[in-house]
């Protein structure tokens, strides 16, 4: 980051840094949910209906208690997000369009329609740069030997409702296939129909993995789980479940 880039003080804005969760953990694997969160920090007025803080544009729905529970099977530590997407989305380099989104799945984000620099600048000041800052510093403490990215996504997309998304389950990478692959097959071997980067493309969107893990050398499996199966704790017990054998598979034979 250019020295300088997001210098001006949070207090002159009235917003205070906004920080991720760190749960402790053990295993040397480290899980991180970009997405797990739909609060906006006081001062932010989207201009949205409150409703759609509860939909997928907003938080990718489960993976909050879904990456709790698997840090508490794997004794694994977790950093997981705490502000919603729709502020700032964590998952996207701070300097493109869309870490501020000015819409969503054909929802339209009128608070972040011609967003002065000062704001948006604080927004990744207050948000983005602590999250990846806590990321980096996890990783620095004690390299992980396997990062798991977890997300959910929608069975299907407003805007292109005519396509199909049949996968519960896909795994996403770019360039580093090393984990993915074995992913791929502990999942198919389930039975899962599992989505080869899909619903979309670890090569198009990867920011945190490429950032911490890619860039480091790091194996790391990127985890979509369709939210129709995150809806109860049923469901978010049963993933639990399919996730941690998939993930200690992996692990072992990685190694």
């Amino acid at each position: 980051m250019a020295p300088g880039l997001f210098s001006a003080p949070l207090r002159d804005y009235g917003m205070a840094m906004r920080q991720p969760e760190r749960l402790p953990g053990t295993a040397d694997l480290l899980l991180i949910a970009d997405h797990a969160s739909a609060d906006v920090p006081p001062g932010i007025d989207l201009g949205i209906p409150p409703a759609l803080l509860s939909d997928h544009v907003a938080v990718d729905i489960g993976t909050d208690a879904l990456t709790r529970r698997l840090a508490r099977a794997l004794a694994a530590p977790a950093i997981i997000a705490t502000v919603s997407r729709l502020v700032v989305d964590l998952n996207r380099d701070p300097a493109e369009p869309g870490a501020v989104p000015a819409s969503s799945d054909g929802h339209l984000i009128p608070g972040n329609w011609n967003l002065a620099a000062a704001e948006r600048e604080l927004r990744v000041a207050a948000i983005h740069v602590p999250y990846h800052d806590a990321i980096a510093a996890e990783i620095a403490l004690r390299r992980p030997a396997l990062i798991i990215s977890v997300h959910s996504f929608t069975p299907r997309l407003a805007t292109r409702p005519e396509e199909q998304r049949p996968w519960p389950v896909g795994i996403l990478y770019n360039r580093d296939d090393r984990a993915a692959r074995l992913g791929l097959v502990a999942l198919a071997s389930r039975g899962l129909h599992v989505g080869d980067n899909q619903p979309y493309s670890g090569r198009d969107l990867n920011y945190t993995m490429d950032r911490h893990a890619e860039a480091a050398g790091i194996p790391y499996l990127g985890v979509e789980v369709r939210n129709d199966g995150l809806q109860t704790k049923e469901g978010v017990a049963r993933w639990t479940h399919i996730l941690a054998d998939c993930i200690a598979t992996v692990r072992r034979n990685l190694s």
